[in-house]
């Protein structure tokens, strides 16, 4: 396909019935400014942020009280102050509807399909509150799920922020010793957990880690344990457990919630840094922070709109999680799912979009490529008519991922890139309903953020890679990192690198559409001979390659004995049966020569039976190189395979 012309531009029709488009002329209305088009409402969401976030609060319609002030301390990153004399209940603006049409459907694969209504959602929270007040679950203590992504979770999480206490989450994949690096730090005193999942059609029972787990959280009051793969449960070996029903039962004449006002930086969320370089960082997220960040997301940029039926592949251990679930503030339908995104026959989300009329598909970019190479083709098989956004996230989008979209799924969809992260529990860059889709593009930068690349130096770029950065405060930025009371921990991670100026740490570049490339993570990016290459240029064009199922590429020290410089080393995980030859590494050098530049071809290509993940499906290039140069890795439990590591260990192919 060409560059030069756009995959997907919205109608006029599309444009004109769009959210945003609402919001733009609102807001000239509203503050007395000309907003033209989508560029001129970028640069004043930025140039003008309290009357923004404003009219963010209007459009919303956040139910709460915002106070007159709006940002005190505007120059200070970290440290400014958003709506210092709001009240507001992050769950009360999730649970502003008790109607009969759907919050929530959940398929466990193909096993497990359930559906609650807005009235029926309230309720369950209604009971789930009146049951931890009960237990004594106050403002400030931290309630735990150890959970899939299913009804009950988010049950947990809107009584929990009901009352005023802070929710934190894992997913059961996670071993012992990874929910302890999480749960240890956080101290929950209550802990939700299922009896096991599904997955790829198998019956995974987590009991018995269950067990070991609040055995060494001494902080533990009470476990709740969701009955999901089993009918009859033993729990005589998990300390303070008892089932949902029983935790429940006495409080099922409760139908209303009594909820806490507080103020707009109440913690809400505690987060967690993937943890693959030592013990995870604790991100707290602020209630109104993220309620307007989401609002913003849901309604301006994925044009969320009352009735419409969201969708997002995440678990419980992936920010994404909590960014769905708050779509209920934009009164829209949650459709939930846990297992394979490949369970039966490679076909189940799309399935799954056709059978509960899906209008918003968030998936991974990873997902998007294995459908590619398992020859899925949806718009063949499926209707998914009703289907108007698809958003991709976890890595970088290849550009033949948005051609496989377009040719083979449907090919009129806004198609969102996105990216942001944990850290602000929200998207830097992102969509736009009312802008074009360019091949390999993220559409736009976010309303309200002051988004950047610069270079080493600190000068803004355009058309050159350089560091995604954030130059003013913004309402989504963590609160702080939990058990650093000086903040020094926080400062480090995002602020040393520019001063008062977050440093994000992706290697990226704004295209002359004024979207936005990444390249990878920065702290992954090769320098052979001292120049900077991102990682994702690399699998881009090795992953062409129909041989191959994955990749990873390092950054080798060499020579070893004195390195003075680095040498690019890419491991192939290939398809079932077939051996690295000299053939397939010599197409697999020209493929990468010919498509980008001498520097990026590997010095060594090398077959590795599997490529180490994080439990959000994220490669982990750090892990690698520290295992190929001797190094521990600090944290394998904050891996979905961490035996894939071994892979790496001890190749005399590395060392000539």
């Amino acid at each position: 396909m060409k560059t030069d012309q756009a995959l997907w531009t919205p109608s006029p029709e599309r444009i004109a019935s769009a959210n945003v488009t609402a919001f733009r002329l609102a807001a000239e209305k509203r503050w007395s400014v000309a907003l033209p088009d989508y560029a001129a409402l970028q640069a004043w969401s930025v140039a003008h942020p309290e009357q923004f976030w404003v009219s963010v609060w209007e459009m919303g319609e956040v139910v709460g009280h915002r106070g007159e002030r709006v940002l005190v301390d505007g120059e200070r990153m970290p440290g400014a102050q958003w709506f210092p004399d709001a009240k507001l209940n992050f769950a009360r603006n999730l649970l502003r509807s008790r109607d009969a049409h759907d919050a929530i459907v959940f398929w466990g694969e193909d096993r497990v399909m359930k559906r609650m209504s807005h009235g029926e959602l309230y309720r369950a929270v209604a009971h789930f509150v009146a049951a931890l007040r009960e237990m004594g679950v106050k403002k400030g203590d931290r309630v735990a799920a150890y959970m899939p992504n299913m009804p009950e979770t988010v049950i947990a999480m809107l009584a929990a922020t009901s009352i005023g206490a802070i929710f934190t989450s894992a997913s059961p994949d996670f071993g012992v010793q990874g929910v302890l690096d999480r749960f240890g730090q956080t101290e929950p005193k209550v802990l939700i957990a299922c009896d096991g999942y599904y997955y790829g059609g198998k019956t995974v029972d987590v009991l018995d880690k269950l067990g070991e787990i609040v055995g060494q959280l001494p902080s533990v009051q009470r476990v709740v344990v969701v009955p999901y793969v089993h009918h009859d449960h033993d729990l005589s070996h998990v300390p303070h457990a008892r089932m949902y029903a029983d935790f429940i039962a006495p409080f099922h004449f409760v139908d209303d919630i009594e909820f806490a006002e507080l103020p707009f930086d109440h913690p809400l969320y505690i987060m967690y840094s993937s943890g693959t370089t030592g013990v995870p960082k604790c991100i707290v997220h602020c209630a109104g922070g993220a309620l307007l960040q989401h609002l913003k997301e849901h309604k301006l940029h994925g044009d969320v709109k009352p009735g419409d039926r969201v969708f997002y592949f995440t678990t419980c251990g992936w920010m994404m999680w909590n960014w769905l679930v708050s779509a209920l503030a934009a009164e829209a339908t949650l459709l939930l799912y846990d297992g394979s995104p490949f369970a039966g026959d490679n076909q189940i989300l799309f399935d799954y979009a056709d059978a509960e009329a899906m209008t918003h598909f968030g998936t991974s970019a990873k997902f998007i490529d294995a459908a590619a190479k398992f020859g899925l083709k949806p718009r063949e098989t499926h209707k998914l008519d009703t289907v108007r956004a698809m958003m991709s996230t976890g890595s970088p989008l290849v550009p033949e991922g948005f051609d496989y979209v377009y040719r083979d799924i449907k090919a009129d969809l806004q198609l969102s890139s996105i990216s942001g992260g944990t850290d602000i529990i929200s998207c830097f860059v992102l969509g736009s309903p009312v802008l074009p889709v360019w091949r390999g593009e993220i559409q736009c930068r976010g309303l309200g953020l002051a988004v950047d690349v610069w270079d080493d130096d600190g000068r803004p770029v355009r058309g050159e890679k350089g560091e995604l950065v954030c130059t003013k405060p913004f309402p989504a930025m963590p609160s702080g990192f939990w058990n650093d009371a000086d903040g020094s921990k926080y400062q480090a991670a995002y602020f040393d690198r520019f001063p008062k100026v977050w440093c994000h740490g992706d290697f990226c570049e704004i295209t002359a559409h004024g979207g936005l490339v990444i390249y990878g993570r920065s702290d992954a990016t090769l320098n052979p001979g001292g120049v900077r290459i991102g990682t994702a240029e690399i699998y881009r064009q090795v992953e062409k390659l129909h041989e191959v199922v994955e990749s990873l590429v390092i950054g080798q020290d060499w020579p070893p004995q004195n390195p003075n410089d680095v040498r690019v080393v890419l491991f192939v995980k290939l398809r079932d049966g077939l051996v690295l030859d000299d053939d397939l590494v010599k197409r697999i050098k020209q493929t990468i020569r010919d498509n980008t530049t001498p520097r990026h071809v590997p010095a060594k290509v090398l077959q590795v039976a599997d490529i180490p993940r994080t439990k959000s499906g994220k490669i982990v290039e750090l892990a690698v190189r520290n295992v190929v140069h001797g190094r521990p890795v600090k944290n394998r439990e904050a891996l979905a395979n961490p035996e894939a590591l071994a892979h790496f260990c001890d190749r005399a192919e590395l060392a000539g």
